[in-house]
Parts: C-alpha cells; sequence; structure tokens
C-alpha cells in the first residue's frame, strides 16, 4: 500500500533537473530553483466596529520546491492562499515563519529576476507599447544601453509591428501580450504568473496558453502560475499542486508527464482532470 502523506511529500520536491524529467524544458539552465520550507502565513484582522480582531491563518506549514526550468500550476479553493504564496514567492511581502529560497539564498525582497504578470495588465494608456515593455530597464537605468531587449521582447510576443500602438488601440489578448513582453525583458529566472489569463475571452484564452507555453519552451525560466482553471493548469504545467481549504497545505500534486505539444482531449490529461476536479470536492459533476 502507498503511504499518501510520503508520496505527497516527495512530490513537493522538485525533480533534481527539470531538463532531465521534462525535456520540454530544454533551456532548464535558465530558470531559478525554489524551495519553500515550513512556510506559514498569516493576515491581521480588523473587526469593523472596534478595530479588533486576532490573526488569520491563510497557509499552513508549506513545503514545496521548483526545478530550475520547471512548470508548475497551484489549484484551490477561492481565498484558500494561492495568491499569498505567490506574493512571498516574489518577495513582495515576508512569510510569517518559515523560509523562501531562490537557488540556496533567501527571498527578502523583489528582484528583478523574479517577475510577477498579473491578471490586469496595467498598462500606462498615455505610454505606446514600446514605452510601456521599457519601463523595467528604465527603472534600473539601462534602457540607453539595451534598448535592443525592448525590441527582441515584442518580437518574442508578436507585437514588434504595434510598437508604437496605444493600449487603447489593442485587443484583451494584446495587452496581455505586452505584459508578458514587459516582463521578459528583464530576462527574469522565475515567472510568476497570477491569473494572468482571467479575463480574456475562451478563445483567447485557449491561444494564449499555447502561447504561453511556448514561451516558457523558448526562454526556459522557471513558472509558478496561479489559475482556477483545472484544463489550464493540466494542459500547460507539469506539476499542479492542489490546496486544501484555508489554511492551505498541498492536498495532492499531480504530475503530468505528457510531452508538448499537448492535446486537450488525450486520456491521461482527462483523467487528471478528474482526479483534479475530485480533490477540489467537484468529482460528481464530472
Amino acid at each position: 500500500m502507498v503511504n499518501t502523506a510520503t508520496a505527497t511529500a516527495t512530490a513537493t520536491r522538485a525533480p533534481e533537473t527539470a531538463a532531465h524529467v521534462f525535456p520540454a524544458a530544454a533551456n532548464a539552465g535558465a530558470g531559478a530553483r525554489i524551495e519553500v520550507q515550513g512556510v506559514s502565513h498569516w493576515f491581521a484582522q480588523r473587526n469593523a466596529k472596534d478595530g479588533a480582531g486576532g490573526p488569520l491563518q491563510v497557509i499552513e506549514d508549506l513545503d514545496l520546491d521548483i526545478a530550475p526550468g520547471e512548470f508548475v500550476a497551484l489549484l484551490g479553493p477561492s481565498g484558500c492562499g494561492k495568491s499569498t504564496l505567490l506574493r512571498l514567492v516574489a518577495g513582495l511581502e515576508p512569510a510569517s515563519a518559515g523560509r523562501l529560497l531562490q537557488d540556496g539564498k533567501p527571498i527578502t525582497e523583489p528582484d528583478p529576476s523574479r517577475i510577477v504578470v498579473f491578471q490586469d495588465p496595467t498598462l500606462f494608456p498615455w505610454r505606446t507599447v514600446w514605452d510601456n515593455v521599457a519601463l523595467g530597464l528604465q527603472a534600473r537605468g539601462l534602457l540607453k544601453s539595451q534598448r535592443h531587449r525592448v525590441d527582441e521582447a515584442l518580437a518574442l510576443v508578436g507585437l514588434d509591428a504595434f510598437a508604437r500602438a496605444l493600449p487603447h488601440e489593442l485587443s484583451g489578448g494584446m495587452a496581455q501580450r505586452v505584459a508578458l513582453a514587459r516582463a521578459l525583458v528583464n530576462d527574469p529566472r522565475l515567472l510568476v504568473l497570477d491569473e494572468p489569463l482571467g479575463k480574456l475571452d475562451s478563445l483567447t484564452r485557449l491561444a494564449m496558453q499555447t502561447e504561453l507555453v511556448s514561451l516558457w519552451q523558448r526562454k526556459g525560466f522557471s513558472a509558478l502560475l496561479v489559475t482556477h482553471d483545472v484544463e489550464e493548469a493540466l494542459f500547460m504545467a507539469q506539476r499542479v499542486v492542489v490546496f486544501s481549504d484555508r489554511p492551505a497545505r498541498i492536498s495532492e500534486v499531480l504530475v503530468n508527464d505528457l510531452p508538448y505539444p499537448r492535446h486537450r482531449s488525450d486520456p491521461k490529461l482527462v483523467e487528471l482532470r478528474r482526479q483534479a476536479l475530485a480533490l477540489l470536492g467537484l468529482g460528481d459533476s464530472w
């Protein structure tokens, strides 16, 4: 009989090299190794009447490794702590307990090697596409010497012909590709994706899933995705971490070793979807 606790704990540890286990990440050396060690996190709660309140725990004793060049997705109920974990990994706030490491070094603050792409592309409406993508390099004082990287990033997402367009002239999918280019221009070692396709229409979302996987394969960065779409997680990621209700604990890790490109009707993908939905309490609906 398989020890479920042992199997889950083993699955939370990243493979020694993602390129060895998952050949699709051929440039895995460009990616960061992320270690989440015994992380717990609380938020202070405030009572609307008197301002008092106790702490609200959102993550409980979480262990998770991401190998260099690996694509990992997080699934779980709304409000369970998925996006909070992304913020901790990105260095946007410190964990209440435990440690987060990138390549063996503590994550204590934001860093250009870890870039977050949010659901809303948040483009500056008065700046052209080119100027929006150039923001990161400009803020770091690198734009003058590395202007070519902006053009390269736009070409990578297929928007080089729209460099001088303004955000209001773009479709939703194009605006999100600008946000991706703005992230990629910094040559990140970890791309943190917080529901980046959540506001797109269904057809554009499907196309963008394929584009994101293609970008990951070409660039070799590590990727950590939060999504509420079970099929999206399984279609894109190599491991899907299923969280419990708040406070977030790992219920199970689903390993998807299907080669890329993947087909949504593949029997293994269908079976993994069934397993994921059952873990989320939706098994009876499928």
